[in-house]
């Protein structure tokens, strides 16, 4: 697994509002801790909801929906049950600005 692939990820437990079932994910940790650490970060992909600043829209041949990047966390490799495709480049640029705004700057 790399940066920016789309996994299919076992998300169950969840609690409250947090985003559950069996999704698709985007890899937003970098290659090195994903390398290095027995767990990934992870955006969940969704399709239902309102289209917010925090979401970028993805219509790839396997994943439609929005990178829900407001629902961000760490998981461990073993709920990750796929690989099932990358982000695009236009895709990429998008999510790394929305996590700049929202995270770094």
């Amino acid at each position: 697994m790399v940066q920016y692939d789309i996994v299919l990820v076992n998300l169950v437990p969840t609690i409250g509002s947090e985003i559950r079932k069996t999704r698709p994910c985007v890899v937003i940790s970098p290659d090195e801790m994903n390398k290095n650490l027995r767990t990934i970060v992870i955006a969940p992909v969704t399709s239902s909801g309102k289209q917010y600043p925090s979401r970028v829209l993805v219509e790839q041949q396997y994943v439609h929906g929005m990178v829900a990047l407001d629902q961000v966390r760490t998981i461990d490799k073993q709920r990750v049950l796929n690989v099932l495709d990358r982000l695009d480049g236009t895709t990429i640029k998008k999510v790394k600005a929305i996590i700049r705004e929202m995270y770094v700057d």
